[in-house]
């Protein structure tokens, strides 16, 4: 990936969190990173230091001491920008932090835009483009299943997917381009039987990363579970059993949750957004119960999960009714009996037994509630996640993919009917557009800006 204009100047911002701290890292990149820091520096002479040192030393500009600082060099080619970088680790102080920067800017740096070093990054080849957007995913990871998907794809897990993918496409593309400067000689270079294998090959793969999405978006952006029933079941005793405390009101008196109570559960490296919701039942007390029925009903539509909780004393036509219900407007749903300490279980079993994805819990004893757990990751799931396998968490990674996946069919309809090497090459082309706006061969500096501007300045 070549330079686009204006990016050979040297860039500073601080690289850790703003406010105090006992440590606030100040960063450079750019072609006078050094000298910028070495006219601060007069401990020693930064130039003539090797790559990936560490120096300690009074920072001054002029006579003014700003601070006793660590420096860490790294030159060019091998540092995260691929340029000349410099770190200042100082006191975590803003003032100081500030003073710093100040006299980096006053000697040439200017201040860095958001995410303009991974930017430079892929600009020199350090990273692709999914490489660089999954630096971002890990600041941004707040479960270890998200961290686990981000490093895979910033080592290059689905960079490796998509080479394979290019490199083999590359290759029959050329055959068949070659088979067009011979067009009169009537001759075939590429097997199309072949050819043919191969892009069966590239759909399965296409297919296999486009359903990873689904998987994607719950570890990137978590799970919203509804916790619907009718008054007192136990909605907000479940809720506090859950989160293993006292968060949402509990009493004895049906009606009592009047508004949606929300809160954020990690179970296995999966955020679980709780929602509480007010008893749903026919006739409500008065108008704010009434209002607050409405809203349960409109978070339970939205939900990606619904618990539906009963109380194991109902007549079991009531729960079919509303399991039917749920299956109609095709909730992905949970029945959770509650209470199963006034019944007793064997009699509660025997008279469920009819009914499937069901738990009973006991919510006020805290009974069970391991075990329904482990039924919301499952349900929400299917299956354990596989970290070590490519996984997309990125709405444009998916976009492409679905374009390139149209691409293929293209080329797996051309082939049955036999069409000739010059529509062919255009829709392996077409396809090879769609894996490069991936990994950034294909994109344009507006769409560059787009990305990096979603990053914290510093990274």
């Amino acid at each position: 990936m070549n330079k686009l204009s204006g990016w050979d100047d040297t860039i500073v911002a601080l690289a850790t969190p703003p406010g105090v701290g006992a440590i606030g890292v100040i960063r450079l990149s750019g072609n006078r990173s050094i000298a910028i820091v070495n006219e601060l520096f007069p401990s020693k002479d930064l130039t003539k230091q090797p790559s990936h040192t560490l120096h300690v030393g009074l920072l001054k500009e002029n006579d003014i001491l700003l601070d006793e600082v660590v420096v860490s060099l790294f030159k060019a080619p091998t540092s995260y920008t691929g340029e000349e970088v410099v770190e200042i680790s100082c006191h975590g102080s803003p003032f100081v932090q500030q003073q710093v920067i100040s006299a980096c800017i006053k000697r040439g740096a200017r201040m860095a835009k958001p995410g303009e070093f991974t930017q430079r990054a892929f600009l020199n080849g350090k990273l692709d483009l999914a490489q660089a957007e999954s630096v971002a995913d890990l600041i941004a990871s707040n479960t270890a299943a998200s961290q686990k998907a981000a490093i895979h794809t910033m080592r290059g897990g689905f960079s490796h997917d998509l080479k394979e993918l290019r490199e083999q496409l590359i290759q029959f593309s050329a055959l068949i381009e070659l088979e067009l400067d011979f067009s009169q000689e009537d001759v075939e270079f590429a097997d199309r039987t072949r050819f043919f294998e191969l892009i069966n090959h590239l759909s399965a793969m296409t297919q296999q990363l486009l359903q990873s999405f689904q998987l994607g978006n719950v570890i990137k952006n978590g799970v919203t579970v509804a916790i619907v029933g009718k008054p007192n079941a136990g909605k907000s005793t479940l809720l506090n059993a859950l989160l293993n405390e006292n968060r949402a009101i509990v009493s004895a008196t049906a009606g009592t949750t009047r508004d949606t109570i929300e809160e954020v559960l990690n179970i296995d490296g999966i955020l679980f957004r709780l929602i509480d919701t007010a008893g749903i039942r026919e006739h409500a007390a008065d108008d704010i119960e009434s209002e607050g029925i409405g809203r349960s009903l409109e978070k339970m539509k939205q939900a990606d999960l619904v618990l539906y909780l009963f109380d194991v004393k109902d007549e079991l036509a009531d729960t079919e009714q509303k399991k039917a219900s749920l299956e109609a407007q095709s909730l992905k749903y949970i029945l959770v009996g509650n209470k199963t300490d006034t019944l007793g279980e064997a009699a509660t079993h025997e008279k469920f037994a009819a009914l499937d994805n069901l738990v009973f819990i006991a919510a006020k004893q805290n009974q069970h509630i391991e075990l329904l757990k482990e039924k919301m990751v499952d349900r929400v799931l299917q299956g354990s996640i596989q970290t070590e396998n490519t996984i997309i968490t990125n709405a444009r990674h998916y976009h492409a993919l679905q374009q390139m996946n149209t691409s293929l069919q293209d080329i797996t309809n051309g082939l049955r009917n036999q069409l000739p090497g010059d529509l062919l090459a255009l829709d392996i082309r077409r396809c090879l557009h769609y894996l490069g706006e991936i990994t950034g061969e294909i994109t344009s500096e507006d769409q560059l800006d787009y990305i990096f501007s979603k990053f914290c300045i510093g990274k």
